[in-house]
């Protein structure tokens, strides 16, 4: 469903976008590389303070690489939910007007991303027009009645990831990123520190972003493994192990006469 959303989505109309929370990040020193004089390299202090942790709120579109990135110290529902509401209404509102209405209503658009789905929402009796799909981690916060209700009457479906399955959010990619270019090499004594350098990072990824396409080691697995299928003539089948020709069988043949 989710790879269907990144393969199909954006060009069936809708808007694709990933939300995740990157961190707890603490104030240690990490690892990495920085800008130094030559002869003069970065040393970190073998004993610090863990003065609070960061965390980073994300939104992210992978048709245009487009990100909406905020620092905060905590992030419960009270903090997330506003945050999200407000983003994504904003999105909406930037967007073009959805087209009208289908004879048949709307339902068929919304269940279709339903398909397949163990635990259904229940969908509004007249839902609006689908204007966006969401792609979230499968979290209990992510699912209360409140935040799902909100965004159906948005206009926004959200797609959540299985357990273990985090790998589906392309967000997550993004925000290993923005980690590596606001933190490696670094040294951050506060969390108000580590908030300003990876919103400063996500700003400038913003300035200039690289679109994400689906795809990843898993992808071509599948499609090493599609491939490893022997093909049969006169008809579109295969088989997953080669079936053995007349000539193979002849040694087994002549060690049963004997």
């Amino acid at each position: 469903m989710i790879e269907a959303a990144y393969l199909t989505g954006t060009s069936s109309g809708l808007e694709v976008w990933c939300t995740d929370q990157a961190g707890p990040y603490q104030t240690v020193p990490y690892p990495g590389r920085s800008w130094r004089p030559e002869g003069d390299p970065a040393r970190q202090p073998h004993e610090y303070l863990r003065d609070g942790t960061a965390k980073a709120l994300t939104l992210f579109r992978p048709a245009d690489g487009h990100a909406r990135v905020s620092g905060v110290t905590a992030c419960p529902n009270a903090v997330l939910h506003p945050w999200l509401k407000r983003e994504l209404a904003a999105i909406l509102a930037a967007m073009p007007d959805p087209p009208a209405t289908p004879d048949d209503g709307w339902r068929g658009a919304w269940e279709r991303w339903q398909e397949g789905l163990t635990v259904v929402p229940t969908l509004p009796e007249a839902p609006p027009p689908l204007r966006m799909l969401l792609v979230l981690d499968n979290l209990a916060g992510h699912k209360t009645p409140e935040l799902v209700c909100w965004l159906f009457d948005h206009g926004i479906m959200p797609l959540y990831t299985p357990v273990g399955g985090s790998w589906l959010n392309m967000a997550e990619s993004l925000q290993r990123i923005l980690k590596r270019r606001a933190l490696d090499g670094q040294y951050p004594t506060d969390a108000a520190q580590i908030i300003a350098w990876y919103e400063a990072a996500a700003r400038h990824w913003d300035a200039a972003p690289t679109p994400f396409q689906w795809g990843g080691k898993r992808a071509a697995r599948r499609r090493r493994q599609r491939e490893r299928r022997h093909h049969l003539g006169g008809s579109g089948a295969c088989s997953r192990v080669p079936v053995p020709r007349r000539a193979d069988l002849w040694p087994q043949a002549i060690q049963v006469t004997h």
